[in-house]
């Protein structure tokens, strides 16, 4: 699989009208190191601004494009993403379907009005309540990436600074809008078109990969995320390098950026269990 470019992309669920947590980074092929790409038209991106930036970029050339969230929810552990709703979703295509229908009155592909649905809502933890059928689910992927070195919270979870389900049903709505334009890995088949790939990706794990974690008060710092991007054959930032974000997010995404590039020429990073289909996976685990 070539690419011309990496882009990485820290993401953001929340309700705001500019999502502050959004970072963006990309690199080209080689050892360059990632650089930060702001919104041209405001301090921060949204969820919306982005999606017309990726527009054009698929245009131009072939990325692989890492998004920080859940692709898909546990299938597998309870045979079915919502167990006992009959003519529930069973493929992915469906179920980014539903998540988008459940939240179509919602602008800047927020996804938070899922909570309020009489079927779906009580499968959530969210901040409006911790509904009944709510448990701590774990997809294949995450069960492997906890053995190896670090998992993210379970996808259902909404609530909490490392809740990931508040994002994930934002992304779903945007894989949903995306999935005739580019290619969705691994629920699609890749083959040499010239279209972009979307993968899922976990910026923690890609720190923890390279041996390196947040230092506490200071989080990560210029020299840790150097020696990261140095496992990754990418050259360093420049010690001057601000890195933004409300919880670093700079560097989530800077990182992710640098990894894509380098683990995607990996055959075997590509070879991920057939369970994968339905529950997606984290690239690189």
């Amino acid at each position: 699989m070539h690419f011309d470019k990496f882009i990485g992309i820290d993401w953001s669920g929340d309700k705001n009208s500019f999502q502050k947590g959004i970072s963006v980074a990309e690199c080209i092929r080689g050892n360059k190191a990632p650089i930060i790409v702001k919104p041209l038209d405001n301090k921060y991106w949204t969820r919306s601004t982005l999606i017309e930036w990726l527009y054009k970029e698929i245009k131009l050339q072939r990325n692989l494009i890492g998004f920080d969230f859940a692709f898909s929810y546990p299938f597998y552990d309870r045979f079915s993403f919502f167990p006992g709703i009959k003519d529930g979703p069973l493929n992915s295509e469906k179920l980014w379907e539903l998540i988008e229908t459940a939240n179509k009155n919602s602008k800047n592909f927020y996804g938070g009005e899922i909570w309020e649905n009489n079927t779906y809502g009580k499968f959530f933890n969210s901040p409006k309540m911790k509904g009944f059928l709510y448990s701590s689910r774990r997809r294949s992927t995450e069960r492997v990436a906890k053995k190896k070195t670090h998992s993210p919270s379970p996808t259902f979870n909404c609530v909490g600074p490392g809740a990931v389900g508040t994002g994930t049903l934002a992304g779903m709505r945007i894989l949903n809008l995306l999935k005739n334009k580019t290619k969705i890995w691994p629920f699609d088949e890749l083959n040499f078109s010239s279209k972009s790939v979307l993968v899922e990706i976990f910026p923690t794990y890609y720190f923890r990969l390279s041996k390196i974690k947040p230092e506490k008060k200071l989080g990560y710092t210029i020299e840790n995320i150097n020696k990261s991007l140095k496992f990754f054959n990418s050259n360093p930032l420049k010690k001057n390098q601000i890195i933004c974000g409300p919880d670093q997010d700079d560097a989530d995404s800077i990182i992710s950026s640098a990894a894509l590039r380098f683990l995607s020429t990996d055959a075997k990073i590509w070879n991920v269990p057939n369970s994968s289909k339905k529950e997606g996976w984290i690239f690189g685990v």
